[in-house]
């Protein structure tokens, strides 16, 4: 076993009795950063986890995120562009084309930006729980 492997061991031995802080591992998981150091990359080509953090090698294959993060960003996206779009209407008046392309684009683009975050978040928050394999024995 080599010096860093041994450290490493250590550490997750040590971190197995902590408390996993759950907001700066959201605020990670936000940032699409590894909910443990901050610094590797949780998702690669968009949406996929990867299997493990490439700075610290925290194991992130048993990430189950599933369709949560899709609910997420269809609750926030429907909570901001629903009274947008009241308070436009009866403000402006706009054409109903025009209403349509510009809030029809409004959502695509921020579910488009939101999608991954939720994925993170959802990843940091399993980890910070101790949920599906991030420390729990099953």
């Amino acid at each position: 076993m080599t010096e860093s492997s041994a450290a490493l061991s250590a550490d997750i031995k040590t971190d197995s009795q902590e408390d996993r802080p759950t907001w700066p591992a959201v605020l990670r998981g936000w940032r699409c950063k590894c909910p443990n150091c901050g610094e590797g990359k949780v998702l690669h080509s968009y949406l996929k986890v990867n299997d493990e953090c490439s700075n610290c090698g925290l194991n992130l294959s048993n990430a189950r995120a599933d369709d949560g993060p899709a609910y997420l960003t269809i609750l926030l996206v429907g909570h901001i562009m629903a009274p947008l779009m009241h308070v436009v209407y009866f403000a402006w008046r706009p054409e109903p084309l025009v209403t349509f392309t510009v809030f029809s684009l409004g959502c695509l683009l921020s579910s488009l930006f939101l999608l991954p975050r939720m994925k993170g978040i959802v990843v940091a928050y399993q980890w910070a729980r101790r949920m599906h394999g991030f420390g729990k024995e099953d």
